[in-house]
């Protein structure tokens, strides 16, 4: 890697946006193939806004066309590289391969064959289908289902996580959990405490209409840059943009949607007022705008009379706060606190959106809470137009949840899935991801089965995980390309499977968008020899580990059309799905959306919720500072397809990001070499970089600084920090 650092775009988007898209064609094998394969009746690979479907390829659920971003051609750019060298595992030792980076991993070629590597194995040497699939059922058989866990992906499809957690549940265990326990599992159990549902209150039109918006801790241009279309529309019927994020985003200060001439040419302005509070203040500055908006005398008595509880306490609350208190816990002067709560004042339909800024704390679901205080306040629920949007990650992270992927069943699944299949499911506790990962540690867990993803690299503590996940007798991965987590977080003897992209499958598939939309994908033509799908590869292992059949008629649950029946009789909302393969009518999930004020909660009515302000990690100490991680504009998830994060100028991912303030009060120069240490790790010859972040913090890009990050949850949530790290930095 060099160190000259790459100097920034005036906008975000634009120009250089359209000619990656035809550098990620020319690497795909050409334009037209690179077209048509964004264009087929697929769902978008990427993030969770949706996209495609039976409305094609690049078109999103409102018909609004060409719907494209660079996240979706990285994804699709991976999936339709060549094979891995046959020779790859030959002349690559898994130690060697450990060394070897989240990009180049992924950009060395879809697997193609089933891998295995035992105890005492060097390396990875390929095996049969017949071996492989096995080999897990006899590893399963082998297990007490309390020392198994199950692990799911946002980028399977709804039939597999169906039929998983449930083959998972007949095989006795409960440890089923998901990606989302660490990422978005705040939201959903922030949500359900307010609106008794655990999702997006709104539709995409909702966005469209709304006269405010709120983009809390996100950075959508980077990581949902569709939504910025959405955004433009929306500011240009007058409406106006509130950022809330400690480090300032070149994408929400002004960006260029490609589709659209006028941006392209000129750039939007997308945040009228862009606040930059402390890591973790989030929860003061919203309090404070609470406040403010009380004092300013611009609630909405009849809705929080006749559709709320709690208002009475929070209000008192409110009135007890001090300023300085506020002030202090959040770094924002009172008056921008003030000046934010009249502009929401004058706004008739905000929509509040949020990532995982927000969710990333010991105090993620607060946070959420916090924010919902704020919308019911002026009764921005239950009603068109106005609401709350966790912004999620992968594309169908949603729908694996609404699957069942829990530790602990909804009583309408349990009771569904009992009387569908006639069986008598497990009512053990179930472990979440991270009490997977402890037990592991423990020496409890012998078995674990990661339905695509990267369970190493997503977790805080790096070296905490890489030692719990050594520990497990047998893992087994259904991936399409390398990770980190083949090589750093595999267990004495691991399996990987090559499993189909979901525009390669043989027979249809769904996903769920974050707006309860659910969307019918094709599939297509496989690019690769002896890939199986995953539904086929979960069939097959059910009927090698239910000698005698079992409950379940595996063969006929092969079949994608069957599945969804089942899913029609067991998931709440989903009854629409059992014919959507013979229909192609794609449908909105119903009891989850708030247009009118009724709510899914006991009372029918939204819920307040009030606590202490949290205090802010970190000490005062000079060379102290607290640290954010954070995505570049060049990866998904764990997943780096560049090195370089071109929005905020770097080429390179081993930097640290302060304030000039900061840098220049500790000393640093410009590229110097500095040791950042945390409680958990250490990560040596980091580079110092300097960017617009609130004085007192700064940022390193996640998965790499994972190691520095503590295993603190939110106790609600079970929701990892990784935004909320003190941390010093010494030459």
């Amino acid at each position: 890697m060099t160190n000259k650092m790459l100097k920034p775009p005036k906008a975000a988007g634009g120009w250089k946006a359209i000619g990656y898209s035809f550098r990620k064609a020319r690497e795909a094998g050409g334009y037209l193939r690179f077209f048509k394969a964004l264009r087929s009746k697929n769902t978008c690979k990427t993030c969770a806004l949706g996209m495609g479907g039976q409305k094609g390829g690049m078109v999103n659920e409102a018909g609004a066309f060409p719907e494209v971003c660079k996240k979706s051609m990285q994804a699709m750019a991976a999936d339709m590289q060549g094979a891995l060298p046959s020779d790859f595992f030959e002349r690559h030792s898994i130690e060697e391969l450990k060394t070897w980076t989240p990009r180049a991993l992924e950009a060395s070629g879809r697997i193609t064959q089933p891998l295995l590597a035992g105890p005492h194995d060097t390396h990875y040497h390929p095996v049969d289908w017949d071996e492989a699939l096995g080999t897990v059922a006899e590893q399963l058989r082998a297990t007490p289902p309390e020392e198994s866990f199950f692990y799911f992906s946002g980028r399977s499809s709804n039939e597999a996580g169906f039929l998983l957690q449930l083959m998972a549940r007949l095989y006795g265990t409960n440890n089923v959990n998901s990606c989302s326990y660490y990422c978005h599992q705040a939201s959903g159990v922030g949500l359900s405490s307010v609106t008794g549902s655990g999702t997006a209150t709104v539709v995409l039109e909702d966005l469209e209409d709304c006269d405010l918006f709120f983009v809390i801790g996100a950075n959508p241009a980077s990581n949902h840059p569709r939504l910025m279309r959405t955004i433009l529309m929306m500011k240009r019927r007058g409406g106006s943009v509130i950022v809330v994020n400690p480090l300032r985003e070149l994408g929400l200060v002004k960006f260029k949607v490609p589709s659209d001439p006028r941006s392209l040419l000129f750039g939007t302005k997308i945040a009228d007022d862009y606040i930059q509070p402390h890591i973790g203040g989030d929860i003061a500055f919203f309090a404070g705008v609470a406040k403010a908006v009380h004092e300013q005398d611009a609630t909405e008595a009849a809705f929080l009379e006749n559709h709320t509880d709690g208002w009475p306490e929070f209000r008192t609350f409110l009135e007890s706060l001090a300023w300085d208190e506020v002030v202090a816990a959040s770094g924002v002067a009172r008056t921008r606190m003030e000046d934010a709560a009249q502009r929401y004042g004058r706004a008739r339909n905000a929509v509040f959106c949020w990532a995982m800024g927000v969710t990333h704390h010991a105090h993620g679901v607060r946070g959420v809470q916090m924010i919902a205080n704020l919308a019911m306040m002026r009764g921005m629920l239950g009603k068109p137009s106005a609401g709350l949007l966790p912004l999620r990650g992968h594309s169908n992270v949603q729908g694996i949840g609404s699957m069942g992927v829990t530790p602990q069943l909804k009583d309408a699944v349990f009771k569904g899935l009992e009387e569908c299949f006639q069986v008598k499911l497990p009512t053990a506790k179930g472990l979440d991801t991270m009490g997977c990962i402890e037990q592991a540690h423990e020496g409890g867990m012998r078995f674990a089965w990661c339905l695509g993803g990267n369970l190493y690299g997503s977790n805080p503590d790096s070296a905490f995980a890489e030692a719990a996940l050594s520990k497990i007798g047998f893992t087994v991965f259904l991936s399409t390309t390398l990770n980190t987590g083949h090589f750093r977080g595999r267990g004495q003897t691991a399996l990987i499977l090559p499993v189909l992209a979901r525009d390669e499958e043989r027979q249809s598939t769904t996903q769920e968008s974050m707006f309860n939309y659910v969307r019918l994908s094709d599939g297509g033509p496989a690019r690769h020899e002896n890939l199986r799908s995953e539904v086929e590869v979960i069939a097959a292992v059910g009927r090698k580990l239910f000698e005698d059949g079992g409950p379940v008629d595996w063969e006929h649950l092969e079949r994608h059309g069957n599945i969804r029946a089942a899913i029609a009789k067991v998931i709440p909302g989903y009854q629409a799905i059992e014919k959507i393969g013979e229909t192609k009518e794609e449908f909105q999930i119903s009891g989850r959306t708030f247009h009118t004020p009724r709510f899914a909660t006991d009372s029918g009515r939204a819920k307040f919720h009030t606590f202490d302000l949290p205090p802010l990690v970190g000490g005062a100490a000079k060379d102290a500072l607290r640290l954010t991680t954070i995505r570049s504009e060049g990866q998904f998830n764990t997943v780096v397809y560049e090195e370089e994060d071109l929005y905020r100028g770097q080429e390179r991912r081993d930097i640290i990001m302060m304030s000039p303030a900061d840098r220049e009060r500790m000393g640093f120069a410009i590229d110097q070499s500095v040791t950042v240490t945390s409680a958990t790790g250490v990560l040596r010859d980091i580079r110092v970089r300097e960017i617009d972040i609130r004085s007192g913090n700064a940022a390193m890009y996640y998965p790499e600084a994972n190691i520095l990050v503590p295993r603190m949850l939110d106790s609600a949530s079970r929701t990892p920090a990784f935004k909320s790290v003190a941390i010093t930095v010494e030459a």
